[in-house]
């Protein structure tokens, strides 16, 4: 059995040979790459071509795959650097990039620590962005200073074939001197937006006092007025009643007056005492002799 065997590998060393190379080929020429990463080929050295997901084929023996680089996003372990504002505070600021490589071939071959380069970048650009600004603008601008530096971080590394996603500032510390500083500062003005309040309010209510004596007194001058036109028209008609009945018509409504101001001082209430002029007498009978008259 076993002299068949070899006497069949002797007469069939060839084909043998010939299928294991077929097979060897196929396994050296055909590469799968994965959708989250990127082949970077080369041919006795030189770059060949960057193989994208999916099936790929490369020449057998004269191409290899020397670098497989992961596209998916990536991110550097948060930073912190000391930074000078423009006006003369130490702050010390702790940012994080994210990035992803969309071309290997550039980042393979012109840059060897990629995480090093973007953090030692990232770093240049904040402390000369926070030099350009004062402590109170980096408070508030924080938006504005993380676009600055992801705008001139993505031009920085795009020789690298890198695209930078994200640049965020985490927090900007400051050294305890200066936070109490900045405590009793933010006390001050506390206590100088109270003090403002109190003197708005106070004037407030100043104005809104002088505008309700004005309106009391722009009403109060309205009634008078009105009570004047009412006692301008009762005169008028009197006169015009005294210049059509004589004078008999006036003393008519004066001894008519007469009657009811007596009538009126007889209703009081509880015990009192009237004191009736003599000549009360003679105005009912001359008011009596008057409504005869008409009558």
């Amino acid at each position: 059995m076993e002299q068949d065997l070899m006497n069949f590998l002797g007469e069939n060393a060839v084909l043998i040979g010939l299928a294991i190379f077929v097979v060897l080929c196929i396994l050296l020429g055909v590469r799968i790459v994965p959708q989250s990463q990127k082949f970077v080929v080369e041919r006795f050295g030189r770059l060949r071509s960057v193989l994208g997901p999916g099936i790929n084929l490369i020449v057998p023996f004269l191409d290899k795959v020397a670098h497989r680089i992961s596209i998916l996003e990536r991110q550097l372990p948060n930073a912190e650097q000391d930074a000078i504002t423009r006006d003369n505070v130490l702050v010390q600021v702790e940012t994080s990039v994210f990035y992803r490589i969309l071309q290997p071939e550039k980042t393979v071959y012109r840059i060897r620590d990629v995480d090093a380069a973007i953090a030692t970048t990232v770093a240049g650009i904040v402390r000369a962005e926070i030099g350009m600004m004062e402590l109170d603008e980096v408070q508030s601008n924080r938006s504005e200073v993380i676009s600055k530096i992801k705008a001139q971080v993505a031009d920085a590394v795009d020789d690298w074939g890198i695209e930078v996603t994200r640049a965020e500032i985490l927090d900007v510390n400051l050294d305890e001197q200066t936070r109490d500083a900045m405590l009793q500062q933010l006390n001050a003005e506390r206590a100088r937006r109270a003090q403002v309040t109190e003197a708005e309010g106070k004037r407030r209510a100043v104005e809104l006092a002088a505008d309700a004596e004005l309106y009391a007194a722009e009403q109060t001058a309205k009634a008078r007025r009105i009570a004047a036109d009412a006692e301008a028209y009762a005169t008028e008609v009197v006169a015009r009643a005294i210049a059509d009945n004589g004078l008999e018509a006036a003393q008519y409504q004066v001894a008519l007056k007469q009657v009811e101001a007596l009538t009126a001082l007889g209703k009081g209430n509880g015990s009192q005492t009237v004191v009736v002029p003599a000549s009360a007498l003679d105005a009912f009978g001359e008011a009596f002799r008057m409504l005869k008259g008409r009558a």
